[in-house]
């Protein structure tokens, strides 16, 4: 078997003595795993990093096998390294796909948002509502998704502002009434009111459905530490 394709890579670890194990995520194949002979070497560890973008050819014998990369260098993203939150975000961002995204199973919607969030991050751009808008659509792009657009009790579209924690589903807050200290606030970056809290609550949001339907009854693993680091980071920041 082979492929051929661009991807960044998101995730790499040493494989014997002088190999390491690759993830590249593509936009046409999905997260796709490999061994790069001398990839633990000193010459190719510049084009390793986590965010940097490579050209690939991937084979295997078989498909059900590890395959092997040749893997050629792309554009790099230097600002990545040297900002702090930006490599907390890139860790964060590269553990969640790896956790969440079968191997070769392209998903070219969230694939395409994260090379937006990574260039952000590069930039130095203010990216904390960007990737949050980045989780909500990994959970939609799994299945996951949440229904913020209108009232579950009412139909409103209007006046928006708590989300049920077992449904997903949006709820004003006249419809929400007496249970609403059960409920998860919806921010305004989400299109929910406006509060001083605002980043707080999104991550809360959307950390909650990360947990409780990606992790806990989907994969059937705690979710990556890099995303409870980020979210504390961009909490306090």
């Amino acid at each position: 078997m082979e492929w051929r394709g661009e991807g960044t890579v998101i995730a790499r670890r040493p494989h014997g003595e002088h190999a390491a194990l690759v993830d590249i995520l593509s936009p046409d194949a999905g997260r796709v795993s490999g061994m790069v002979p001398g990839g633990a070497g000193r010459s190719k560890a510049a084009m390793l990093q986590l965010g940097n973008r490579v050209s690939a050819l991937w084979r295997a014998r078989l498909e059900d096998q590890l395959g092997t990369f040749t893997l050629e260098p792309g554009a790099a993203r230097p600002g990545l390294l040297a900002n702090a939150a930006a490599l907390d975000g890139m860790n964060a961002t590269a553990a969640l796909l790896r956790f969440a995204l079968p191997e070769r199973d392209p998903h070219p919607q969230i694939a395409r948002a994260s090379e937006a969030l990574w260039d952000a991050m590069d930039r130095g751009a203010d990216w904390a509502g960007d990737y949050v808008r980045w989780e909500l659509l990994l959970l939609e792009d799994l299945g996951f998704g949440l229904d913020l657009q209108s009232c579950a009790v009412t139909g409103a579209r209007q006046g928006l502002a708590y989300v049920s924690p077992n449904t997903g589903r949006a709820v004003t807050a006249e419809a929400a009434g007496e249970f609403a200290p059960r409920l998860l606030r919806l921010p305004s970056l989400l299109g929910g009111p406006p509060s001083n809290d605002e980043l707080a609550n999104a991550l809360t949001l959307t950390g909650h459905f990360l947990h409780k339907w990606l992790a806990q009854e989907h994969v059937g693993r705690p979710l990556p530490a890099a995303r409870e680091r980020l979210a504390a980071r961009l909490i306090r920041g």
